[in-house]
């Protein structure tokens, strides 16, 4: 994992993605975020009780997994971000752009982007080769988490996100993001079908072209792209130096299927 440099009105810093051990759960911390008052985390594959193909952090209770390995995870995961099991808020994703503001006991339903001022919860997205994605604005203290494959990317989701935020008094030129690990582009071969969705919402120069009918899709750039129009500072937007190739070190659907989902997750800190 890498570093990068983040700059804006907080001071220039480095922002670290480096893995260590944490209440038994090895996650990769955001660093970058505590100076922004955001505890964020990308959990990796190790620290769950799941077995199998779901070995062992799976926090993905839609995949075949046994519930009550999934109920363990989610509670260790709990305990990290320092919050109740039943204050870590994880949406029904549906590859859309659908956005739901959430507080302490809210259910957020059928939607890809959660959008909180409450401290006392910790929001979480769930993936397995699409971008995980936080957005903060420190001044207003907004918090998002988004979730955004192909589908995502036709459907705006970053672009969501941002709208959704200011309708709680963010502004983009105040946000910061930080687009987690996810398929690169040497491991994500799409057809047409997914080169016309990325044209049609003005990403087409994320498709690159690789032989009759397939294309190589940058997932993550097509997401900063949107965050940029959107208005959000280029040096405000980081992109993780990792991968889910390989399904190693984070879950992967392309690379084994069934597999668990990995999770990033985010809490606001420092406000009453």
């Amino acid at each position: 994992m890498g570093a990068v440099q983040v700059g804006g009105p907080h001071r220039a810093r480095v922002m670290t993605e480096e893995i260590a051990r944490h209440d038994a759960l090895d996650v990769a911390a955001v660093d970058g975020f505590d100076a922004l008052g955001v505890h964020a985390v990308v959990t990796t594959r190790s620290g769950g009780v799941s077995i199998g193909p779901y070995a062992s952090l799976n926090l993905g209770g839609q995949v075949g997994d046994d519930p009550n390995s999934v109920a363990e995870n989610r509670a260790r995961l709990a305990a990290q971000m320092g919050v109740a099991p039943d204050a870590l808020v994880i949406a029904n994703q549906v590859h859309g752009a659908a956005v739901a503001v959430v507080r302490r006991g809210d259910e957020p339903g059928d939607v890809d982007v959660l959008l909180t001022t409450d401290p006392s919860i910790a929001l979480c997205v769930l993936v397995a080769d699409c971008v995980p994605a936080v957005l903060v604005d420190p001044i207003a203290g907004v918090l998002a988490v988004a979730h955004a494959g192909w589908r995502g990317v036709a459907a705006a989701t970053m672009r969501a996100a941002i709208e959704g935020a200011r309708t709680l008094g963010a502004e983009p030129a105040r946000c910061y993001a930080y687009l987690g690990p996810c398929i690169s582009p040497r491991g994500y071969e799409v057809g047409e079908e997914v080169a016309r969705a990325f044209a049609a919402v003005g990403c087409g120069d994320d498709v690159v072209a690789d032989g009759p009918g397939r294309y190589r899709a940058d997932l993550a750039a097509a997401c900063r792209r949107q965050l940029l129009a959107c208005g959000v500072p280029t040096r405000h937007v980081t992109t993780s130096s990792s991968s889910t190739d390989g399904g190693q070190l984070f879950f992967s659907d392309r690379a084994r299927r069934p597999c668990g989902r990995f999770a990033i997750a985010s809490r606001l800190e420092g406000r009453s």
